[in-house]
């Protein structure tokens, strides 16, 4: 049984949400919601926000956890987090850290503020992975445990067309495990 294509499995970009880079987190939030209420049922919901430029090219994507970060400033005082989580520190040293820097310690209103005013392009991931349309899905999951990402975006002829999400391919790939584990 050959492997589909990438193109069989991708969330094509109309369907996903998108905003400019100058748009507020709220406004990511916003786009988000919408864009949920569109998905088809038995769909996995989407977990970022695709972020464009004024020439409308996408240079970024605001994920649950850059969203997250961006809500508490103190965090860009830490350097290269993903480092930090990497390299063995443990959960007490952690919590000092929390402690010793005051995170979350200010009121929701001041987050939710915060969310109001936060510009998108300065909390989101830079969009720097693709795959072409036509690679087949080994090829697309290879990609994804490469570059350890949630999702990919998708294209055609150099043109951003769509994003490959790790949770549909997942789907896929496990369905025809299993379909092939029955036979």
């Amino acid at each position: 049984m050959a492997l589909e294509k990438v193109k069989d499995i991708m969330t094509p970009l109309d369907d996903y949400a998108v905003v400019l880079e100058d748009a507020t987190m709220l406004d990511a939030l916003r786009a988000l919601e919408e864009a949920q209420k569109k998905l088809p049922p038995g769909r996995q919901p989407h977990r970022a926000v695709l972020v464009v430029n004024k020439e409308n090219k996408i240079v970024g994507k605001l994920g649950h956890l850059a969203f997250l970060k961006g809500l508490e400033p103190r965090y860009s005082k830490m350097g290269d987090l993903g480092v930090l989580s990497r390299v063995g520190l443990s959960s007490d040293f952690i919590s000092s850290m929390m402690d010793n820097m005051n995170l979350w310690k200010e009121s929701f209103t001041d987050y939710v503020n915060r969310a109001k005013t936060t510009r998108v392009k300065d909390v989101m991931h830079s969009a720097t992975e693709s795959i072409d349309e036509e690679a087949p899905l080994g090829e697309a999951i290879h990609r994804i445990v490469m570059y350890q990402s949630l999702s990919i975006l998708v294209t055609r002829a150099d043109k951003v067309v769509g994003i490959l999400r790790i949770s549909d391919l997942f789907s896929v790939i496990s369905k025809l495990i299993i379909k092939k584990a029955n036979l």
